[in-house]
């Protein structure tokens, strides 16, 4: 016998608005009339709330289309100027903080890169904390419309402190430090502001879920290859219904023993052999001469012009292709642990690392994977580039200021005197006057 739930009016309020505004943001604009199947919604709530996030200006209209042989029906979406979202990216090689409004376009942009020795936490504080006031301040965007900041950071964030958010990141020296509390001594936002700190990884898995090549999937993995790599693992579910994601520090696993050093200190690890960091060091080790001060990203393509050069008339570098093809092996050997592990149906290949060198590995990275892997979930996956480019992460970044707006049902502040509990029976809600058939 099914119990039945003691929801209050807050928490249906909350949801209902929710189911309305995720669909107009994902799949609107939408009319009223849509709106109702869509969200398992009555047409009196979905009345009332459209009238209530109409009247807070979140939802605003959108056009009109043709009924069947009625008047012209009007199309809602989400006022993309009702907030704003900041996301940030502290990669591997630079700090990249980047202002959206709620429809994700780019209205200012801001980075500085990282020195070698560059993870300083309190330099990085103050990068994110110098970029957050210089994009608000270039926009002219009022900061009390600023929904929130998303962080995405390597290594594992911890969200059981009651100082708010702590990382743990062993490859970067960073040893539980409280980044959400240094953050907010910062002072570059009201105390109110949220931020939301998430592994990059997750934040690139996110945003490739939501507008990218993971779209529709249930059962996902999205590999962020930059420096060292990490992946987001996506099962059970989409967007709207009920998807769980987690970040796994997939570059160490052990996939070679008593292999090579890695910079987190353990032989054999993915990362020592995956990875631009590591690609670059074992193309100097068999005998490329490269300046000691060339950044990665201009190393990576020096390894790509001496491995497939565009002057028909130069020969490859075998020692060039050598090391990318042993790359894609190793990749690929590493991806075939995920495809036994959690099956899932695609896999997506993104970060600046990733992306660029997709063109040249991917097929072999494709090979070895399935040749690696049991037949029966190699036969089911795919593996293609990501689509959302090398800023995946500061979109994805953004995405978790975004969510926490929908599942507060677009309200900065709950309204007062909306507690009292109302479902009477399994399956019957009450919603502002009118009846959600759950």
């Amino acid at each position: 016998m099914a119990k039945a739930s003691r929801q209050t009016v807050r928490d249906l309020r909350r949801n209902s608005r929710r189911a309305v505004l995720q669909r107009l943001y994902f799949d609107g604009p939408r009319s009223r009339q849509a709106l109702g199947p869509a969200t398992g919604l009555s047409s009196g709530s979905i009345s009332t709330i459209v009238a209530e996030l109409a009247g807070e200006g979140l939802v605003e209209e959108a056009g009109t289309v043709d009924s069947d042989g009625g008047r012209p029906r009007t199309l809602l979406r989400v006022s993309p100027t009702c907030g704003y979202l900041v996301g940030v990216d502290v990669g591997e090689t630079r700090v990249r903080v980047e202002l959206f409004d709620l429809g994700l376009a780019e209205l200012a942009r801001w980075e500085r890169p990282l020195a070698r020795d560059g993870y300083d936490v309190v330099s990085v504080v103050r990068h994110i904390s110098d970029g957050v006031a210089d994009v608000v301040g270039r926009a002219g965007v009022p900061v009390e419309l600023i929904l929130g900041v998303g962080v995405g950071v390597p290594g594992i964030v911890d969200h059981g402190s009651p100082e708010g958010a702590v990382v743990h990141g062993q490859t970067i020296g960073w040893d539980a430090v409280p980044l959400e509390a240094l953050l907010r001594a910062s002072a570059v936002l009201p105390p109110e502001a949220r931020f939301f700190i998430e592994n990059g990884a997750k934040t690139l898995g996110q945003a490739e879920m939501w507008f990218g090549g993971g779209r529709g999937a249930r059962d996902a993995v999205v590999v962020l290859f930059g420096s060292g790599v990490g992946a987001c693992i996506v099962t059970g579910g989409t967007i709207l219904k009920g998807a769980h994601s987690s970040a796994a520090e997939w570059g160490h696993i052990t996939v070679h023993v008593r292999g090579r050093r890695c910079r987190c200190g353990s032989l054999g690890c993915l990362e020592a052999y995956a990875g631009a960091e590591a690609l670059i060091q074992r193309w100097r080790e068999a005998g490329a001469a490269l300046p000691e001060d060339l950044d990665e990203e201009d190393a990576v393509t020096a390894l790509l012009a001496a491995a497939h050069p565009e002057d028909s008339g130069s020969a490859p570098d075998p020692v060039a292709r050598a090391v990318l093809e042993e790359t894609a092996e190793y990749l690929g050997a590493g991806l075939s642990n995920l495809i036994n592990l959690h099956n899932p149906e695609r896999i997506l290949l993104g970060g600046w690392a990733g992306l660029r060198l997709a063109p040249y590995i991917l097929d072999s990275v494709r090979h070895h994977a399935t040749a690696y892997a049991l037949r029966h979930p190699a036969e089911r996956v795919t593996i293609e580039p990501g689509r959302l480019g090398p800023d995946a992460v500061t979109v994805g970044a953004a995405t978790l200021p975004l969510s926490d707006f929908f599942a507060r049902g677009g309200r900065r502040n709950e309204p007062v005197g909306e507690n009292e509990a109302v479902t009477d029976r399994p399956g019957r809600q009450v919603v502002a006057g009118a009846t959600h058939q759950g």
